[in-house]
């Protein structure tokens, strides 16, 4: 016998009232073991369309709706109240997609939408009822996964808002598809993007369901259950749905082969992080399986690899594929592995304190003009990015990206304040953090030495800089699935940028993209994106990306924007924001009260103690402690890689976003419109991590970029 969870199951489990949710766990759970047992007294459904569906019952309040489409398959389709069950029954139906193969739940009646579904009457079928899809023939709608059903509702459309109101009707492959298209992608890019055939499959058998279960597309919304220890892992965390559902992109991703690098793409909640966690399991589990084979998984924050962590132990069923797998922060890593290998030396950061810094600023030459912030700029990103180490390196450097021009005199008087800085830095026995992991690199290069790594793969990798990227291609050796790097410039909230390619990996032939965004409503991303309209963003290897085809599958109110007089009217509606959202149900700690600066963090926790609201800090460098009650506060820096069902960006007034201070560190234009992108992508950062709402607010002058 063969049992399936479908993804409406969980989610409809989820919301079962508490009280009754241990004994919908037992009835699941005996259900799994002996799906055909007499004793569960399964109930056709006479309203239901699908003659495969039956109930059964589970309680006095409670049904389970169970397709049974062959007699050793049994799939578990819903659970809810009495009618509400039977009423989910009545609507829909499962059915073998006849050019796909994939199993899909269909809306019974769907072409009988309402007008406000569609404009145009969906009963008028053919080309000439809607404009929008006119030029697309029924049987590329089809291969690409349209259910014949709603071939009418297709026809219908004539603008991008028909779509959206028919959304709830489409499966996710159909409806990604036509979103693509209406993006503007040809018949032959979308079949391409969703590596389909344009001519489907041959012969499909509709009335093989088992079959059907193994279909990629299938796999996105039904999983079939291995087992009694593995559906308790399931049903202990419902919603966690990345650990079992993968769309078809990211399944290809986990378990494609290799000959090099491979680069992923995506925006804001689309799963590079799942598809990296998955990555490393399948590798452990499957492809490097020796004792002595490991795979790293890093990334560039100390807090993410944390929460990297904790959710990979959930991946890993088996303790010895657990065990090979090492995740950890690039720098974690780079300070323990010199520690190994004797090395020790005092830690400077940046310009605060940096006593070495402030005596090189001595001999800044006044003839020159240039600011002190100029001297930074360029030790970041050309001495440092470049590693370069003699004045004749400097002349011949490239200062792409740098708005100030220097005359080959004036570099070499330029020159002399680096050299200064080298030699107190070598004085006092200092290093800059990238000078550990120059040191780490050469090390290992020099001694030629074979770390026991099979592959790393990289999570955010577009904060890391240009030495951190070469000494990624020195952890492994070059060869099949060596690396595996994933990351979105969109996103970068640090200033580095580099080319893969100019540090020694080659991705070329070997870059992916994901474009579904699982976390935020549509309305959110949207709002997002227009922050970063217009400005330049880099692919991690010289080119440009972009983000056409970046969609969400859920909707939702926009972002609301609130703008008052005072602080004191901010902190009141804020109060009152998060009153009315624990009133309706939510939990203190789905609510994430976002700043930009720490020193703000401090003080709207103090508000929302002092009104009576329990307030949780989350601190830089250690990972959120979920079980600590408490409306969330966090740094748009720290936010990066959680995820909350409600977003309040605060103080987003002029001065603070963009950060004033920041932007008057910027040495000429082109590094000051840097800066500004950067802050951009930390309020794009922030909004994304909403699944459910978003909310921002800021008093006096608002920040010019939500005006």
């Amino acid at each position: 016998m063969t049992v399936a969870l479908s993804q409406d199951f969980l989610w409809a489990f989820s919301n079962v009232q508490k009280g009754h949710q241990k004994k919908v766990r037992e009835f699941i759970e005996k259900f799994q073991a002996h799906p055909e047992s007499g004793g569960l007294h399964y109930e056709p459904i006479q309203s239901a369309r699908d003659k495969n569906f039956y109930s059964v019952r589970i309680d006095q309040a409670y049904r389970a709706v169970i397709a049974r489409p062959s007699s050793e398959l049994f799939v578990l389709m819903w659970v809810d109240h009495h009618d509400d069950a039977y009423n989910w029954a009545a609507k829909k139906k499962l059915e073998v997609h006849p050019a796909t193969g994939a199993l899909q739940i269909i809306e019974v009646g769907a072409t009988e939408a309402p007008a406000d579904t569609v404009s145009v009457a969906a009963s008028q079928p053919g080309p000439a009822a809607g404009r929008m899809f006119a030029g697309v023939k029924d049987k590329h709608l089809l291969n690409m996964g349209v259910p014949p059903d709603l071939l009418p509702v297709v026809r219908s459309m004539n603008s991008d808002s028909d779509l959206e109101k028919a959304e709830h009707l489409f499966p996710q492959e159909a409806y990604e598809a036509l979103y693509l298209l209406a993006s503007g992608y040809t018949v032959e890019e979308v079949f391409a993007d969703l590596n389909k055939p344009a001519e489907g499959k041959p012969a499909v058998d509709t009335g093989d369901f088992a079959a059907a279960l193994t279909n990629e597309d299938s796999l996105r919304r039904f999983h079939v259950v291995e087992g009694g220890p593995e559906l308790a892992e399931i049903l202990t965390a419902p919603l966690e749905l990345w650990r079992i559902f993968l769309h078809p992109k990211q399944r290809q991703l986990v378990r494609m082969r290799s000959n090099g690098p491979v680069r992923v793409l995506g925006g804001a909640g689309t799963g590079k992080t799942v598809v990296a966690m998955h990555r490393a399991r399948y590798l452990a589990e499957e492809v490097f399986t020796a004792k002595t084979d490991r795979i790293l998984l890093t990334t560039f924050t100390k807090n993410l690899a944390i929460d990297i962590q904790h959710n990979l132990r959930k991946l890993c069923s088996e303790d010895s594929a657990w065990g090979r797998i090492e995740v950890v922060h690039l720098d974690g890593w780079v300070s323990g592995f010199l520690r190994s290998q004797g090395f020790r030396h005092k830690i400077v950061y940046g310009e605060e304190g940096n006593e070495a810094w402030q005596n090189a600023l001595n001999i800044v030459p006044a003839s020159i003009g240039l600011p002190n912030s100029f001297y930074r700029a360029e030790w970041e990103s050309v001495i440092q990015a470049q590693n370069i180490t003699s004045a004749d390196a400097y002349l011949q450097a490239s200062r792409l990206g740098r708005g100030t021009r220097l005359s080959r005199e004036a570099k070499k008087q330029v020159w002399k304040v680096f050299e200064e800085y080298r030699a107190q830095l070598n004085q006092r026995d200092e290093k800059e953090y990238v000078d550990l992991i120059r040191d780490a690199r050469q090390w290992i290069e020099t001694k030629a030495m074979k770390l026991p790594y099979r592959s790393v793969i990289v999570d955010e990798a577009q904060d890391m800089s240009a030495e951190a990227v070469r000494l990624l291609r020195v952890l492994v050796p070059a060869g099949p699935d060596d690396l595996f790097i994933v990351g979105d410039a969109h996103q970068r909230i640090y200033s580095h940028r580099v080319s893969l390619g100019k540090c020694g990996i080659d991705i070329r032939g070997r870059g992916r993209k994901l474009r579904i965004n699982y976390r935020t409503t549509d309305e959110i991303r949207k709002f997002a994106v227009r922050l970063l309209e217009g400005r330049p963003i880099d692919d991690l290897d010289a080119g440009q990306d972009d983000q056409k085809g970046y969609m969400s599958l859920t909707h939702g109110a926009p972002p609301d924007v609130s703008i008052f007089a005072a602080s004191a009217e901010e902190a009141a509606f804020l109060r009152k924001k998060i009153e009315s959202l624990v009133a309706d149900g939510t939990s203190p700690s789905s609510i994430c009260l976002v700043a930009r600066t720490k020193k703000l963090c401090e003080v709207y926790a103090a508000m929302l103690e002092a009104a009576g609201t329990q307030a949780y800090t989350i601190k830089r460098d250690s990972a959120e402690q979920r079980e600590k009650p408490g409306v969330r506060v966090a740094t748009m820096h720290r936010i990066k890689g959680l995820e909350f069902d409600h977003i309040l960006a605060v103080a987003v007034n002029k001065g603070i976003v963009p950060l004033e201070y920041a932007l008057d560190s910027a040495d000429d234009a082109v590094a000051q419109r840097n800066i500004e992108t950067g802050e951009r992508a930390l309020l794009y950062v922030a909004l994304t991590r909403a699944k459910k709402s978003a909310s921002i607010t800021a008093y006096g002058d608002a920040s010019p970029y939500i005006r």
